[in-house]
């Protein structure tokens, strides 16, 4: 009995496994293995292609089977879920391990770039300080709406809130005045924390030379190149950088028939961090091009003047996607043009 295949429905304790052999018959159905026991079985199997859907956990059990000779792949969930034979009816873990041992086998099958542990570190920098941010935004907000219960209505801009907010403390009743207080105070240290993980990121991207050769773009940062770094490697798992900005979801929806394509919005397909990220960048690229004369610039401004802000801001990104697909894959220095 030699399987060629394995499909793995990952989970937190109890997992199931799915085998087939040469003929395509299954010859290792288990259910439920418990999370000590996988490993063991794994490595009492002889090399193989071991498919899982890209999950929590799942570049950690990918590099444990690779560790052990066999061939790990990851795929996006929604791209498993058509090969589950009863559909959303049937579904159970059993199920699952199926329709991955059966979808890792397509040939067109896209799979998910497998992270290493430093990649995956630089990852949590980025969550954390994510968090941070949205938790910071939230804060300026709760302070705009309780304040604006006492006649008090300030504007979106943060750095307002902040200032008028302080000036507004002596003027609230006792408890609203200790309320807000302690927001401010909260908001305060949130700016610390995001600082403080601005300048680990910084260093993170100072130190590797990939992301070095990122920054050298227009509208490329630290975060934004370490981002991608840790997100996609040397970018080897993507034929050219159209793939990557499609990956991102930076290219238009198609829907053709009868001969005739129509383009729609774009798909917004893959990591929102990435995408946000882009877009800013091209923000930055496209406030500063009218007072530049490179190509670059110029073709931004065009862009921006026949398809409006939005759109430009759009393209930018995705050609900011393609020339970092290609600095990373092919090991050059950025070289703008003249």
């Amino acid at each position: 009995m030699k399987i060629m295949t394995i499909g793995i429905d990952l989970a937190k304790n109890v997992f199931a496994v799915h085998g087939i052999d040469e003929q395509g018959k299954a010859v290792l159905v288990r259910p439920s293995v418990r999370r000590e026991q996988l490993l063991e079985l794994v490595a009492s199997l002889v090399p193989c292609v071991i498919g899982m859907e890209a999950c929590s956990g799942a570049h950690h059990w990918a590099r444990a089977f690779a560790a052990l000779g066999h061939t790990p792949k990851l795929m996006a969930p929604k791209f498993v879920a058509p090969y589950r034979m009863a559909g959303r009816r049937g579904k159970n873990d059993a199920a699952d391990a199926a329709a991955i041992c059966e979808a890792v086998q397509r040939p067109n099958m896209r799979f998910v770039p497998i992270k290493n542990v430093d990649q995956q570190g630089t990852l949590c920098l980025h969550r954390v300080r994510q968090g941070f941010v949205e938790e910071r935004t939230a804060t300026i907000n709760r302070i705009r709406g309780l304040l604006s219960e006492f006649g008090i209505v300030l504007p979106k801009k943060a750095d307002t809130v902040r200032r008028q907010a302080r000036a507004a403390l002596e003027d609230l009743p006792g408890w609203a005045n200790c309320a807000i207080g302690e927001l401010l105070s909260h908001l305060h240290t949130l700016d610390v924390r995001i600082t403080e993980y601005d300048t680990h990121i910084r260093h993170v991207a100072q130190a590797d030379a990939r992301s070095r050769r990122l920054m050298q773009m227009p509208g490329m940062g630290p975060i934004t190149a370490s981002a991608l770094v840790a997100a996609i490697g040397n970018g080897h798992e993507f034929k050219c950088g159209r793939q990557l900005a499609a990956w991102v979801g930076l290219v238009p929806g198609q829907y053709g028939t009868g001969g005739s394509v129509r383009l729609g919005y774009i798909t917004k397909a893959g990591d929102p961090y990435l995408r946000t990220l882009l877009i800013l960048g091209a923000r930055s690229v496209l406030a500063t091009a009218s007072t530049k004369t490179d190509r670059l610039s110029r073709w931004a401004c065009s862009v921006h003047e026949r398809r409006g802000y939005g759109k430009a801001l759009v393209a930018i990104a995705a050609k900011n996607a393609r020339t970092a697909w290609a600095l990373l894959a092919k090991g050059e220095a950025f070289a703008p043009l003249p």
